[in-house]
């Protein structure tokens, strides 16, 4: 099913920042303030259960409050294309630098057979629908995780899990998305195995969409 999931946690989070239904255009700005960068942070490492939830480099210093909601404005759009493309499950998170950010969720009965990392024929038409996203803004950086079950030993899944992580970044790439947009393509195995889903739910491949550094200039400049 096609749909944007919101976080438990974000919506709380709203609150703080005065309204329960907030958009990424305006929490970003909150966020770029300054008022809410930490908290954005530990929202952050909550969507992704640790490793792989802050993704970005920090770059140092502030985001102004401006250019905050312009990051905001563009991953809305973002999530909002991303959430049509069928098998696509789509939640809007922060970064490493508490600006918006978007992780999509294709799951491994979408993408891929059992201990297989062979993209589908349907996997490769959703994935092709996805890279138009990436290709529209060179300016998204790019990580990708693949995840597994708990079937077999540790090293199988860990092994199974990377494969899985670069057929999908290789693709996207085959389908135009430049290789300098890719900034983490790593398998966890079953590390983040999250108990309250299913087998089927927990063979997945996440993919986040956030802001590199010039595109971070880029909204300080106004663009």
């Amino acid at each position: 099913m096609k749909k944007i999931k919101f976080l438990a946690l974000f919506l709380s989070a709203a609150l703080v920042f005065g309204s329960c239904g907030t958009s990424n255009t305006v929490k970003g700005g909150a966020i770029g303030a300054g008022s809410g960068a930490a908290l954005g942070a530990i929202i952050g490492g909550i969507a992704g259960k640790g490793k792989g939830a802050l993704i970005g480099a920090a770059i140092g210093t502030a985001v102004g409050g401006t250019a905050g909601a312009l990051i905001g404005r563009k991953m809305d759009k973002n999530a909002a294309e991303a959430a049509k493309i069928e098998g696509a499950n789509v939640e809007k998170i922060t970064d490493a630098n508490g600006l918006s950010a978007v992780k999509v969720t294709f799951e491994s009965g979408i993408l891929f057979g059992f201990n297989s990392s062979t993209l589908s024929a349907s996997s490769k038409s959703s994935l092709s629908e996805f890279a138009g996203i990436l290709k529209a803004d060179p300016t998204l950086d790019i990580a990708i995780i693949g995840h597994t079950d708990k079937v077999g030993t540790y090293e199988a899944n860990q092994t199974v899990s990377t494969k899985r992580a670069q057929a999908v970044k290789n693709y996207l790439q085959s389908c135009g998305v430049s290789s300098s947009q890719f900034k983490s393509v790593e398998g966890v195995g079953y590390s983040q195995y999250n108990e309250a889903q299913s087998a089927e739910q927990n063979r997945r491949v996440e993919i986040y969409m956030y802001a590199s550094e010039q595109m971070i200039k880029n909204a300080e400049a106004g663009r």
